[in-house]
């Protein structure tokens, strides 16, 4: 079976800390840069999965760099180059301390909330008698806290941020009008290829004092994609939608009593589970960028990086 990058420990020139999320290790150079490498890791209610997933980094990290190109006339964005099929390499910015969600449908963690009788997140008005996977009249935005490791993200309302100065009323009226117009390119370039960009989220930063789309874009492990074709039968008869996300991750956990919770323990993930997730990802990343995934060889994979990125750094 192919091999897993879940673990990286680099000493670049210039490094002054190292950053190691759910899923991506990031590598500050001297306060100008930052080396983000995408590992295999796999995180479902931010907890990080024992397994890694083959090829996911690289699939993540390729599809975040296309949708950045893609999407750089509408903000600027911390991406300089992506000297490995793993890595971006971008501009230091500060970060907003939250995300910025934004729902197209009602499903998920959203729909979760609505069957229990929820009628408002983050401070929105949802209209009544919406069902599963209906599409809402406007795109909605829903922030959650950014959390630290080990800790849950937490849903949070426009009113609250401001009234804790995680970001002034301009820089808000910023963020708000950038996620919807990511979010529009995305639905769009998602149609040209059979899909629905259900929901997804976005971080951004400050560099220069100008704000700036961070991270990853429109990948799997921040998006759901319904399939075009049949969603409205599908919607019709109450049936589960065609999905390629990682809400089959969290379903799979569930299903065998996992929801992150205290006292839960992970089940086993068999090299079987742990090949089809690889698959899936796999799938969207063809559907999405309509070009065939060409694996990168996953021998010495932290070799190759390390002589990827010190090639890039000494240009």
């Amino acid at each position: 079976m192919s091999k897993a990058l879940t673990k990286t420990d680099f000493h670049f020139p210039g490094q002054k800390s190292v950053y190691h999320g759910k899923v991506r290790d990031v590598y500050n150079i001297n306060d100008e840069k930052l080396i983000m490498v995408a590992t295999d890791r796999i995180s479902a209610f931010d907890v990080v999965l024992p397994e890694g997933i083959p090829y996911k980094g690289q699939m993540l990290n390729q599809i975040a760099a296309k949708f950045l190109d893609a999407t750089a006339d509408i903000c600027p964005n911390w991406k300089l180059a992506t000297p490995d099929p793993m890595v971006t390499v971008g501009v230091l910015c500060q970060g907003f301390p939250i995300e910025m969600i934004v729902r197209g449908y009602l499903c998920g963690s959203a729909w979760r909330a609505y069957k229990s009788g929820v009628r408002e997140i983050c401070g929105v008005r949802l209209p009544e008698n919406m069902r599963e996977n209906e599409k809402f009249p406007h795109p909605i935005i829903t922030p959650t806290t950014k959390a630290e490791m080990g800790m849950h993200d937490e849903d949070i309302s426009k009113e609250e941020i401001l009234a804790r100065g995680l970001a002034t009323p301009e820089e808000y009226d910023i963020l708000e009008r950038y996620t919807l117009a990511l979010f529009e390119r995305g639905t769009q370039i998602a149609a040209q290829r059979g899909l629905i960009l259900v929901d997804t989220k976005y971080e951004f930063g400050k560099h220069n004092g100008e704000i700036y789309l961070m991270d990853e874009i429109h990948t799997p492990d921040s998006s759901r994609y319904f399939y075009l074709e049949g969603y409205q039968e599908r919607f019709e008869n109450e049936e589960p939608q065609r999905q390629l996300s990682k809400e089959f991750v969290r379903e799979w956990l569930m299903d065998n009593g996992f929801q992150g919770k205290e006292g839960q323990k992970v089940p086993e993930m068999t090299p079987e589970i742990v090949s089809s997730i690889s698959d899936r990802y796999i799938e969207l990343y063809e559907h999405i960028t309509g070009e065939p995934f060409v694996k990168a060889d996953t021998d010495h994979l932290s070799e190759r990086i390390e002589k990827n990125v010190m090639n890039y750094l000494m240009e």
